[in-house]
């Protein structure tokens, strides 16, 4: 088992949204198989502090293929000197789709940090925006919220793991975090990669391990 360190070690859920479920905008294959794993872990007291992102677009962002007239979901174009794959509607500013999902207990959460609202560029990382019109990554001030409470490991789980679970774990490696992806409590909208994104994860620093590994204590 893997003991969690309470004090030093934060929860990351990224983008846990109805949107990413079967029957949503961007249905991620099984999904919604995640939520009880995630639930049992944001209910334990493993760890110090969970934060949360959310996929936050206006209707007009520059992802939506109904966007770009002649083209299809899961195209890719050149945006801003970067391959962009251009996604169906999904997680629109202010519709259901796009809140966190009510099955968890979002309470829990001490900050959620809400991504992709810029309609010029788009966002996977919790940490990072994708390339913008500049051809620069802003930050989203993830990073300095945790290493202000002192954080130095983050366990990351939620969807999509090829995409924006990929992304939030190197970019947290990159900014020197101890980064787990949860492997069992995340989804692939292409699973066919998924060998290859695990070389990739491991390559920029990142383990990965299985919920089953953890060492949780329920609250007191």
């Amino acid at each position: 088992m893997m003991t969690i360190d309470r004090k030093r070690s934060a929860l990351v859920l990224v983008d846990i949204q109805p949107d990413f479920m079967p029957g949503g905008g961007l249905p991620v294959t099984d999904g919604h198989r995640i939520l009880d794993g995630v639930r049992k872990l944001m209910d334990s007291d493993a760890f110090g502090l969970q934060v949360a992102t959310q996929d936050w677009h206006p209707p007009d962002h520059v992802s939506f293929a109904a966007n770009h007239p002649g083209k299809e979901p899961l195209e890719v174009i050149s945006l801003h000197g970067h391959d962009q794959v251009l996604w169906p509607l999904h997680c629109v500013q202010g519709t259901e789709g796009a809140e966190l999902h009510p099955e968890l207990p979002w309470g829990q959460v001490s900050v959620i940090i809400r991504k992709g609202d810029d309609p010029r560029t788009d966002s996977y990382s919790g940490f990072r925006n994708n390339w913008n019109p500049d051809g620069l990554r802003p930050g989203t001030g993830l990073a300095g919220y945790l290493r202000e409470r002192k954080v130095s490991d983050l366990y990351v789980c939620g969807l999509a793991r090829d995409y924006c679970v990929k992304w939030t774990a190197e970019d947290a490696a990159a900014e020197g975090f101890r980064t787990r992806v949860i492997w069992d409590l995340t989804r692939s909208v292409d699973p066919s990669g998924d060998d290859d994104l695990r070389k990739t994860l491991a390559s920029a620093g990142v383990e990965l391990v299985e919920s089953s590994e953890l060492e949780m204590e329920s609250p007191s």
